[in-house]
């Protein structure tokens, strides 16, 4: 595992959720640079404490979805972007506020512009003020935001930036890729995982993922672990539902936060990854749903 800073974890803390970015496993491989489209790469990170990254190459820039965890990570990707182009990094996304996914933003380009949905900006700032100065400059709000819909035309190939809806976080962006028929997730999909849940909605979160299985995606790339199908992405939005389903109908029986976290049943998900330190179990994300449910009904 690479070195945590202390005061980084303690700010982690702070939020709702424990960050993906501290998970202790890092797995073996290499980074994998994998092109699934015209001009289009998925970057699946070798450190599961970092996020996946997704870069689309235009003419004139490129366009990078996620950065990683720090600056070495990021430094490492942009190795992986230099094996394809010497073209300026121009644009950068963060799916959304965790330091796993915007950590390595310098690292490409300090004059590329950063783009997140206003909640993320606004999240990360936190995130700056709760950190000693020297640290700052780990991170770089976005410069531009938006509220449900922007398009990055990098001719001859476009990217559809949008917001789902609460869901992950309050503040989610997907990237979408028409041409290439792919799509770049964050934290929105993890493939073969139970997710660590953040302050946003599941309920919302199963439908963002119906709508993306509505579009036509061949590649998807997850906020970690290996890159995923649209099969994948089935699955995991049904891991999503059949846990809902059931912890709203044990929830209507007058269940206990503690009977629901035994009573699920999720045999059928046994090969997802579990996470017990960082909340990210079946029991964990149950516990979640029986959160949001009784707040919905108060």
């Amino acid at each position: 595992m690479d070195h945590v800073n202390p005061r980084l974890f303690h700010a982690a803390r702070c939020f709702p959720a424990t960050l993906i970015l501290l998970l202790a496993v890092q797995a073996q491989a290499a980074p994998s640079l994998k092109q699934i489209g015209p001009a289009l790469y998925a970057y699946i990170s070798d450190n599961d404490a970092s996020a996946n990254s997704t870069f689309l190459v235009g003419t004139k820039d490129i366009l990078v979805v996620d950065t990683g965890l720090n600056e070495k990570e990021g430094g490492k990707l942009l190795q992986a972007i230099r094996d394809v182009s010497s073209l300026p990094v121009g644009y950068i996304v963060n799916t959304h506020y965790h330091p796993d996914h915007q950590g390595g933003n310098n690292a490409l380009n300090p004059a590329a512009v950063v783009i997140s949905t206003e909640f993320t900006r606004q999240r990360t700032m936190q995130l700056m003020g709760s950190l000693p100065a020297p640290e700052h400059s780990s991170f770089r709000p976005a410069e531009l935001t938006f509220g449900q819909k922007l398009t990055v035309h990098l001719e001859p190939y476009t990217a559809e930036i949008y917001f789902p809806g609460k869901a992950h976080t309050s503040g989610d962006a997907l990237v979408y890729f028409p041409q290439q028929h792919a799509i770049a997730m964050g934290d929105l999909f993890l493939n073969r995982s139970s997710p660590a849940m953040d302050q946003g909605s599941v309920k919302t979160w199963i439908e963002a993922l119906d709508a993306v299985l509505d579009l036509p995606v061949d590649s998807v790339v997850p906020g970690h672990f290996e890159l995923g199908s649209k099969a994948d992405l089935r699955r995991f939005r049904n891991y999503l539902n059949d846990l809902y389903q059931q912890v709203q109908a044990l929830y209507r029986e007058g269940a206990t936060l503690e009977q629901v976290r035994q009573r699920i049943h999720m045999e059928q998900y046994q090969d997802f990854r579990q996470y017990p330190k960082f909340e990210a179990t079946f029991a964990d994300n149950a516990a979640t749903i029986y959160q949001q449910l009784k707040a919905q009904s108060q």
